[in-house]
């Protein structure tokens, strides 16, 4: 998340947000709705508390981000990098396992669950979202990297010129 860069949560928000629009459907002679893939309850509430908590972990790091040049310890900007690269490439791995975890059910899911097709497309949105999630989050954890290759360098030359100026804003 420290790069800022919005399509990781758009995409937290259209996962999360068509399997809780659309994501629930019932047979005509039930009144209790079931979740669209299989009827698994779990399904639905995976792909829904992984994509809340994905947005709501990239506005914590887009906070740390805004921060992260007032922080004057190469240390503790060592350690934000860290954490970023950490928290990055766990929720590419999240989102992996949903990927699949969604797929999975949504084949194994019986057309006479759902006569009328309804929620097809939010099913399949939150599918290929999810899938793009991987590689966003994929992504964002390889630039965390790239930060933490320029604090590394920060952290060697304050230890060989102890007196001079920060090189990183």
């Amino acid at each position: 998340c420290v790069s800022g860069l919005p399509p990781h949560q758009v995409f937290s928000i259209v996962v999360f947000g068509s399997i809780v629009n659309e994501g629930y459907v019932n047979r005509v002679d039930e009144l209790e709705e079931h979740c669209i893939f299989n009827r698994n309850h779990n399904a639905c509430n995976y792909g829904i508390t992984v994509g809340v908590l994905a947005f709501l972990s990239c506005l914590l790091y887009l906070a740390l981000d805004a921060y992260f040049p007032q922080i004057s310890s190469v240390k503790d900007r060592k350690k934000a990098v860290l954490s970023d690269i950490g928290v990055s490439a766990f929720w590419a791995f999240l989102w992996f396992v949903g990927f699949c975890f969604l797929t999975n059910q949504w084949q194994a899911s019986k057309p006479e669950d759902n006569p009328l097709n309804e929620g097809g497309d939010a099913a399949r949105a939150a599918i290929t979202f999810s899938f793009f999630s991987i590689f966003t989050w994929g992504f964002l954890a390889f630039l965390a990297f790239r930060r933490l290759r320029d604090v590394n360098f920060q952290e060697e030359y304050n230890t060989l010129f102890p007196n001079s100026p920060s090189l990183l804003p």
